[in-house]
């Protein structure tokens, strides 16, 4: 694994990365605006999961919110793993980043139960959230809100 880690910081995008910072500030600029894009749309959906912000309508918002979201994290992730072979040995030993790693892996599980569940299609359907769409509601929000702590921690470690 190692060799790999160290292939990583030699990949030209990478290169690119380490000796350009304009490319280094776009990606990581487009880092940021992926983060945004899914904290900002899935916080949203999840606080009216949980049984806050009762006004607003499920069936509009859902669909709208969920496809922001996954835009976002398909763009995070992308931009997060390029982003990473700067330094990759550097992170791959950062605690910090090893926990946004396990967070991130805890919060994808979570997506993909709540997806495979009835409970949020029934909720769509009903606008009533029953018990288990409302505990993934909470645990989402509660690890977005991790994951996103997790990666400022990186640079303070």
């Amino acid at each position: 694994m190692p060799g790999l880690i160290e292939a990583l910081g030699h990949w030209p995008g990478a290169l690119w990365l380490q000796r350009s910072g304009t490319a280094y500030l776009v990606v990581n600029a487009a880092h940021i605006l992926g983060i945004g894009l899914l904290v900002g749309a899935i916080l949203p959906l999840d606080l009216r999961l949980i049984g806050l912000l009762r006004g607003a309508p499920l069936a509009v918002l859902a669909p709208f919110l969920t496809r922001a979201a996954a835009f976002g994290l398909a763009l995070a992730l992308l931009t997060g793993a390029w982003l990473f072979t700067v330094k990759p040995a550097e992170y791959a030993g950062n605690p910090a980043f090893l926990a946004k790693l396990a967070l991130l892996a805890l919060a994808l599980g979570n997506i993909a139960l709540q997806h495979r569940g009835r409970a949020l299609a029934e909720t769509l359907a009903t606008e009533r959230v029953p018990w288990p769409a409302r505990a993934s509601a909470f645990a989402s929000f509660t690890l977005w809100l991790a994951v996103l702590l997790a990666g400022r921690w990186i640079g303070f470690v």
